[in-house]
């Protein structure tokens, strides 16, 4: 049961590690690169006037993802497709849509695929819910084979009993009765 234990919460830890380490410790300006630098993907000439429209940009680009690294958002990449989606979402801040209109502009026309963290749908159920349900189906299955080791097998027949009897008390020297 002890091993048990340790698998779920290095289970547990697996799948949460992600979340934490990349969650409020973001920088809504930067990222911090592998060098313990900041790394600017956005260039000055991308930036608003405006330090509340910039800084609801950025909180925005921060939640997309760059189409051409995958792994990064369009706030932290290079490529040209970010630097589009980036300057699209300040020209949508600057119209006056709000956060939430500008994020379903770029998924219209890019898919759900562009957020980081996809939102929650009927489509989306089956990833939210994976996780959940492996840790759930893995301890389950981890209480099935402990409780089917515990049970003890067959009941021996007299004859099989006997037969014990006389190889142990041969083991240990003595004549069996």
């Amino acid at each position: 049961m002890k091993r048990f234990a340790e698998l779920l919460v290095a289970a547990i830890l697996l799948l949460v590690w992600p979340v934490v380490a990349t969650g409020p410790s973001r920088l809504p300006s930067g990222m911090v690169d592998s060098f313990g630098g900041i790394a600017f993907a956005v260039q000055p000439d991308e930036m608003l006037a405006d330090p509340k429209l910039e800084s609801r940009a950025r909180t925005i680009s921060a939640e997309l993802r760059c189409l051409v690294c995958q792994n990064q958002s369009i706030d932290d990449s290079d490529a040209d497709l970010a630097k589009d989606l980036r300057l699209v979402v300040r020209e949508r801040l600057q119209a006056g849509d709000d956060d939430e209109a500008v994020l379903d502009y770029v998924v219209v026309r890019y898919g759900e695929f562009v957020l980081l963290r996809p939102r929650l749908h009927v489509s989306t159920l089956l990833l939210w819910g994976a996780p959940v349900l492996l840790i759930v189906g893995g301890a389950l299955y981890a209480v099935w084979t402990a409780r089917r080791r515990r049970t003890s097998g067959p009941e021996l027949s007299c004859d099989e009993e006997a037969a014990i009897e006389r190889l142990l008390a041969e083991r240990e020297g003595t004549p069996s009765a």
